[in-house]
C-alpha cells in the first residue's frame, strides 16, 4: 500500500461555492463561525462533513455502488440492546420483552452503561453512542441463543440483584453500599459479546476510527482520515431570512368567501418566522494516513493480499465521499446536497499539508468572483510549496466549473476527467 511510487499520505483539498444554505447549525440553530485573518468566517464543521462521508459510503456499498460493496460496514447507535433484541425476536424466536431485557443485561455487565431505567425513551439505550460493525447485534443474539438456558439464569439473577440495590439505594440503605454484588457475565459469554463489538474488518471504523472508553477491554481504533474544519476563503456575513408559511385550510376558506367579512377572518399566514443562511466559498481539506489505514485492516485479521485490496477500495471510496457527500442539514428547502466542487486537489507525500494558511489573507470579492480568485490563491500556493520540497509530488485536479477550466488551462494545470482520475 505505501510503497516508493505510493507515499504514506494523500492529502485532498477543496474548494466549493455555496449560496443560501444552512449545513451545519450551532446549539442556538446559527450558522457555525471562525475568526480567522482578522474578519468572520463562515464555518463547517469537520464532525458534520465525516458523518456526511461515512454515511455516504454505507448507504453507496448497501445500494450495490462502488468499491465498498461486500464489505463489512459499521453502525454508530445507542440502540445495541434494541438490534440484539430484535435479532432474538427475527432469528431465535424469543419473546420480545425477554429478549430486550436480556439484551440489555447482558450489555450492562460487559460495561456498557445504560439510561434511567425510570424514563422509558432511554431506559434501553446506552449512555454512549457505540461504533460497531453492523451485525453486532445479530452476532451476540447468536452468542445467547446458543446459551439460552444458562443466560437465561443468569439474567433473571441478574436483574433480580439489579431491583434490589435499586430499592435499597432509594431507600438509602446500607445494602446499596454493601451488597449483594451483581453476578459476571460467564467469561466465554462476555468474550463473544466483545468480539461482536470489536471493529473486525468494518471499513469505515477502518478509516475514521473509534474510541469506546467505557469497555476497558475493547480495541479502539485510531482513525486514518484527518478532516479539517471548511472556512470561507473571504470575509462573509450570514443572511436572517424572513420566511411565512400559509395555512392551505384558511386560503382555500378565503378564496371561497361570500363577503369581505369571511375573508378578513382568515387573512395572514399560518406560521412566521426567521431561518439563518448563508454563502460562500469554502476552502476544506482532508487527510488519508495509508499506513494506518493497512494497519487496522491488518489488525482486524485480514491477510496481507486482502488488506492491500481493501485499502485500494476504501481510499477510493473516501475521495468519491471526499468530493461528493455533503451534510444533510436543511437539504431540502436549499437543495445544497446537489453542490459540486469548483475545484479538488490531490497530492501525495510523506506528510499531511494543509493549505488553510494559503487564505489567512481573506479573497477580496470586490476584485472578481472569489472561486476564481481561491483557485489561483490555491495553485499558486501549491507550486510554491513543491519548489521547495521534494517530498510531495505535482498532484493532479478536478473541476466542475467551466469558468474555473480556463483559469487552469490559463495556468498551464490539465484537469482530470473523473473523480477516479484524482488517485488513479
Amino acid at each position: 500500500m505505501s510503497t516508493p511510487d505510493r507515499p504514506p499520505f494523500l492529502s485532498l483539498h477543496l474548494l466549493e461555492t455555496l449560496v443560501a444554505v444552512l449545513p451545519v447549525r450551532d446549539e442556538n440553530g446559527s450558522p457555525k463561525s471562525i475568526v480567522y485573518g482578522g474578519v468572520e468566517r463562515h464555518l463547517i464543521t469537520s464532525q458534520a462533513r465525516r458523518r456526511a462521508e461515512r454515511m455516504y459510503s454505507r448507504d453507496r456499498a448497501n445500494e450495490g455502488k462502488g468499491p465498498l460493496v461486500g464489505y463489512s460496514m459499521g453502525v454508530r447507535t445507542r440502540e445495541w440492546a434494541l438490534k440484539t433484541a430484535d435479532a432474538l425476536e427475527s432469528r431465535h424466536g424469543w419473546d420480545g420483552e425477554r429478549a430486550l431485557a436480556t439484551a440489555r443485561s447482558v450489555l450492562q455487565a460487559t460495561g456498557l452503561k445504560f439510561g434511567d431505567s425510570a424514563k422509558p425513551t432511554v431506559a434501553d439505550l446506552t449512555k454512549v453512542l457505540v461504533f460497531a460493525p453492523a451485525d453486532a447485534g445479530e452476532r451476540i443474539a447468536d452468542r445467547l441463543a446458543e446459551c439460552e438456558e444458562e443466560i437465561t439464569a443468569w439474567a433473571a439473577e441478574y436483574q433480580a440483584v439489579e431491583e434490589r440495590l435499586k430499592r435499597a439505594k432509594g431507600l438509602k440503605s446500607p445494602a446499596a453500599e454493601k451488597g449483594p454484588r451483581l453476578p459476571g457475565l460467564e467469561k466465554d459469554t462476555r468474550n463473544a459479546v466483545l468480539t461482536a463489538l470489536a471493529p473486525r474488518d468494518a471499513i469505515d471504523i477502518a478509516l475514521y476510527g473509534r474510541f469506546l472508553a467505557e469497555i476497558a477491554d475493547s480495541p479502539n481504533v485510531d482513525g486514518a482520515i484527518q478532516s479539517g474544519h471548511a472556512f470561507t476563503v473571504h470575509e462573509a456575513e450570514t443572511t436572517d431570512d424572513f420566511y411565512a408559511a400559509a395555512d392551505d385550510a384558511k386560503i382555500d376558506r378565503r378564496n371561497n368567501a361570500l363577503d369581505f367579512l369571511d375573508t378578513a377572518d382568515d387573512a395572514g399566514a399560518g406560521m412566521t418566522g426567521y431561518q439563518s443562511l448563508i454563502s460562500g466559498t469554502f476552502y476544506r481539506h482532508a487527510v488519508l494516513d495509508r499506513r494506518t489505514l493497512l494497519s487496522n485492516l491488518r489488525a482486524a485479521g485480514m491477510p496481507e493480499a486482502d488488506a492491500e485490496v481493501a485499502a485500494r477500495a476504501a481510499e477510493a471510496e473516501f475521495v468519491d465521499a471526499f468530493v461528493h457527500a455533503f451534510p444533510q442539514a436543511k437539504k431540502n428547502s436549499t437543495a445544497s446536497t446537489g453542490s459540486l466542487p469548483v475545484l479538488v486537489l490531490a497530492f501525495e507525500g510523506d506528510r499531511p499539508f494543509n493549505y488553510g494558511g494559503a487564505f489567512q489573507k481573506p479573497v477580496d470579492e470586490t476584485a472578481g468572483p472569489a472561486g476564481e480568485s481561491a483557485v489561483r490563491k490555491l495553485m499558486d500556493h501549491h507550486r510554491f510549496v513543491r519548489s521547495k520540497r521534494d517530498d510531495i509530488t505535482e498532484g493532479r485536479v478536478l473541476t466542475y466549473d467551466p469558468a474555473v477550466h480556463a483559469v487552469l488551462r490559463e495556468l498551464g494545470v490539465q484537469d482530470v476527467d473523473s473523480v477516479q482520475d484524482l488517485t488513479r
